[in-house]
């Protein structure tokens, strides 16, 4: 919301909104170079494709048609068509992977696979080369190998539509499954059972018939495919291969472990460590005596921090999958293999998960699957409570689930959903925040979802452009609210990126808490639209006043404000009680009430110091009614300071105006 500034002198105060559209953020655009430089694609380690083990092949059922016509899997669609017209932009496949994981639908992920290849099919061989880059990189991570299968299926049976539209789209289709087989993403049995589940005249069985007799069966097919569009990223992939293979040659002939873990930092590309260890595991497996230099390498690679266990576990399980391949010229491979996966295990570098699973990111398939729940019910648990507005539902529902190590995931959904919503949905959000940090959350929890949306925000301002505003917007109002602390943004910007837009925005979120009236506008900043408002509440406080004024029943009173039910605002009580002492001379009543009220425990230090703050800032307004409300003001400051109601800071500006 913005305010038009008048041309007379002073002018009014700004909204939150208007002082941070003053403020220059970066935003993530469409222009954005690729983060490390080089996409990295899955590659595999033989040209021989003759050596795969067996694969399974899903077609199209009703349950998949069931699916795709679900309201979900629409938001799917629409949100995964922005993500790879971004990636054809940027060539970011780190962003990419994180966009595609946030989404949060994992078993539409196969759609992911048909749409990648289609978009790209109408586009130049640029995007063509970066969709199969994609796509290797995606494999196993976040792509499970019967995604991929499924994918690649679909478009098979879609062969007929995309002919309408792209005339060489069954050449291209060859080409994509050709590529597919030769990154190892799917295995040569493939095609065969592919051909069982399609008509032999349909345009899929054509494009499977030409990829096997052009692409797949000529001379050095292996080369010719990786070709075919160019190669723009090849050449960087070779050389960051040859790279690897360098370094671990010096490993083996001068044993200097340090300098072999400088050369893997030089690198550059931590999202491809696992090259480095399926090649220093396969090293290792090939020539015995260099098993000891090899666990030396990994053992100090994972102290240093240098490979993360998920890269860890995706090398080996890499490995393993050329296992019969390998023993053709290494026959005690297997064994070899097991010993030394034993050995990882035992040191705690793969964190116990099976290498051959979806795991590799060391999380066990439970643990995966509980954490996949959990993010799928809270987005439904989110949209029932903006649905219905009722709270303690919402709390009921989020006990129900058992997953308190996961609550900082809820407050990233909640806030995320809520950001692309209107203002409604993100007071309610607000207002949510303060009653779980009462009732359900801990400090810890909050500062971790913050935490969590602050490191996230450059991807989120891709879907949502003013993300990085609206989140000031949010930690400013959870100060505010006293779901945090100040200190806490602290805290929180020490966690970020200096120079991120996320320490940034913790910045914009100090500016507002800084501007003056601060409170009441960041409280009227999504106009408390969620079934009360700012101006309902202030008539409720200044009502259950005049009562108390008139009746001087101090358990009345306190039950009204209890009722009122709003314990994030009773800093406007403060305010109003010490505004009706100075105008009614009612000074005795009011300050017992006060007192009665921080000994409940029903105003905290934080909403009692905010109170006089507010009285302070508008003491030359008052002072035009009521004149020796600076007087006043200042006996009512001793009296607080005495019973220690108020922060030091609200002491030292009591100093000031005295």
């Amino acid at each position: 919301m913005s305010v038009q500034q008048e041309e007379s002198l002073p002018p009014p105060p700004r909204s939150p909104t208007a002082i941070l559209s003053d403020v220059q953020l970066r935003i993530v655009t469409g222009g954005k170079p690729a983060a490390n430089g080089i996409a990295v694609r899955h590659n595999p380690t033989s040209n021989d494709v003759s050596n795969y083990t067996n694969g399974t092949v899903g077609g199209a059922t009703e349950v998949e048609s069931a699916i795709y016509s679900s309201p979900s899997c629409d938001d799917y669609k629409r949100n995964m068509a922005t993500i790879i017209s971004e990636y054809f932009s940027t060539g970011d496949v780190q962003l990419a992977a994180s966009e595609l994981v946030d989404l949060g639908v994992e078993e539409h992920h196969h759609y992911f696979v048909k749409k990648v290849v289609s978009m790209s099919m109408d586009r130049h061989d640029k995007e063509k080369e970066m969709a199969s880059v994609l796509l290797s990189f995606l494999y196993n991570d976040t792509l499970p190998p019967s995604h991929i299968k499924l994918g690649f299926m679909n478009l098979l049976e879609s062969a007929e539509d995309l002919s309408v539209d792209i005339p060489n789209a069954v050449d291209l289709l060859a080409i994509f499954i050709a590529r597919a087989v030769v990154d190892e993403i799917l295995p040569p049995v493939y095609l065969a059972r592919a051909r069982d589940s399609l008509c032999g005249n349909s345009k899929g069985f054509e494009a499977l018939q030409v990829a096997e007799k052009s692409y797949l069966s000529v001379p050095h097919h292996a080369e010719v495919i990786a070709g075919k569009w160019g190669g723009s990223t090849q050449t960087g992939v070779e050389e960051v291969k040859k790279k690897i293979s360098d370094l671990l040659s010096e490993l083996t002939e001068g044993g200097d472990v340090a300098e072999a873990c400088r050369c893997v930092r030089e690198l550059g590309l931590p999202f491809y460590h696992h090259e480095v260890v399926k090649r220093a595991v396969t090293l290792a497996v090939e020539k015995p005596q260099t098993e000891a230099l090899i666990l030396k390498l990994l053992e100090k690679s994972v102290q240093d921090c240098l490979i993360s266990t998920s890269q860890m576990a995706k090398g080996f399980s890499r490995l393993s999958e050329n296992l019969d391949d390998l023993t053709l010229d290494v026959p005690s491979a297997k064994s070899t293999f097991e010993h030394l996966l034993q050995k990882a295990r035992a040191a705690g570098w793969i964190e116990n998960v099976n290498p051959n699973s979806n795991g590799s990111d060391g999380s066990s398939k439970e643990e995966k699957i509980t954490l996949k729940r959990y993010k799928e019910e809270c987005v439904k648990i989110i949209k029932e409570y903006f649905l219905s507005d009722d709270v303690p539902e919402l709390i009921r529902s989020l006990e129900e689930l058992r997953a308190p190590l996961y609550k900082p995931i809820f407050l990233k959904r909640l806030i995320t959903i809520a950001m692309d919503r209107k203002d409604r949905e993100k007071e309610m959000a607000s207002v949510l925040l303060s009653s779980l940090s009462m009732e359900l959350f801990s400090s810890e929890d909050i500062v971790k979802g913050f935490v969590m949306l602050l490191r996230s925000v450059e991807d989120t301002s891709l879907d949502i452009l003013d993300a990085p505003k609206q989140l000031a917007l949010f930690l400013a109002r959870a100060v505010i609210d006293e779901v945090l602390v100040p200190l806490n943004l602290h805290e929180i910007s020490k966690k970020l990126q200096p120079n991120s837009i996320g320490s940034e925005t913790v910045h914009m979120a100090r500016m507002l808490l800084s501007a003056r009236h601060a409170g009441e506008r960041i409280l009227r900043c999504w106009g408390g639209g969620t079934g009360w408002q700012v101006e309902d509440s202030k008539d409720k406080v200044s009502k259950l006043l005049e009562e108390y004024a008139a009746g001087g029943d101090l358990g009345e009173a306190c039950w009204c404000i209890r009722d009122i039910a709003r314990p994030f605002f009773n800093h406007e009580v403060v305010k109003k009680a010490l505004v009706m002492a100075m105008e009614k001379k009612v000074d005795g009543l009011m300050l017992d009430l006060l007192e009665e009220c921080f000994d409940q425990g029903l105003i905290t230090i934080n909403q009692m110091s905010n109170g006089f703050s507010r009285v302070r800032e508008s003491l030359e307004d008052l002072s035009l009614d009521v004149p020796n409300a600076v007087e006043k003001y200042g006996e009512y400051m001793e009296y607080a300071v005495k019973h220690n109601w108020v922060l030091p800071s609200s002491i030292d500006a009591a100093t000031c105006v005295a």
